[in-house]
């Protein structure tokens, strides 16, 4: 029996590493389509928000393309949703890198890295885990991802269980999120070599898993 290829709609906002996105969510073994409106997302079974550059812009973007309503309705259908780098920070209420109101699908907000050595953060750095998720399966424990980055997620106080893993540059911040079917990264996978490459593989097979319950 052959079974479905997994297929991700990955957003297109205009400012998100395409290519290397979908290149490495191929390699996992599933089936690309870049959604720049709201109809792209059909036939889909899992979603990923990629982004690069400010929160305000990329909403702008998105509310333009009529994805806004598509991606808060797609998680509330409690749907597979991955979110990248400015990705992640939109899945927060806000952020004060331009005042922009974000997605609101994490309770929190984006806040500029305190006591930084130098912004932006660039580079290669330990994603510490907080607690065991098999998005991390194969991984090992304080591995290195690739980072670029001024600004992070805050989740609110009585969201902090959402947490996955945290990374230090100057001081602490929350750099993986997980609750229900939203997951997000402040790191780039695609990015991150064959570690960053297991990860994504570890994310598509979760998806085909629940695809299949």
């Amino acid at each position: 029996m052959t079974h479905r290829p997994v297929h991700v709609a990955v957003v297109d906002h205009g400012a998100g590493n395409l290519v290397s996105v979908r290149e490495a969510l191929e390699d996992a073994g599933s089936v690309v389509t870049f959604a720049r409106h709201a109809p792209d997302l059909a036939g889909a079974d899992a979603l990923v928000v990629p982004g690069v550059g400010a929160a305000a812009p990329a909403m702008d973007r998105l509310r333009r393309q009529g994805l806004v309503r598509a991606i808060r309705s797609w998680a509330a259908e409690g749907r597979p949703l991955l979110g990248v780098c400015l990705g992640m920070q939109l899945l927060m209420d806000g952020s004060d890198e331009d005042g922009a109101r974000t997605l609101g699908l994490i309770p929190g907000r984006t806040v500029r890295l305190a006591g930084a050595p130098r912004l932006p953060h660039v580079g290669w750095n330990q994603v510490e885990r907080t607690r065991d998720d098999p998005l991390f399966d194969g991984i090992l424990p304080d591995e290195d991802f690739y980072f670029v980055h001024s600004y992070a997620a805050v989740p609110a106080r009585d969201a902090a269980a959402v947490t996955l893993a945290t990374t230090v540059h100057g001081s602490r911040f929350v750099s993986a999120v997980a609750t229900g079917s939203v997951t997000g990264v402040q790191f780039h996978p695609e990015r991150s070599g064959r570690t960053g490459r297991r990860f994504v593989a570890n994310w598509v097979g979760l998806v085909r898993d629940a695809r299949r319950s």
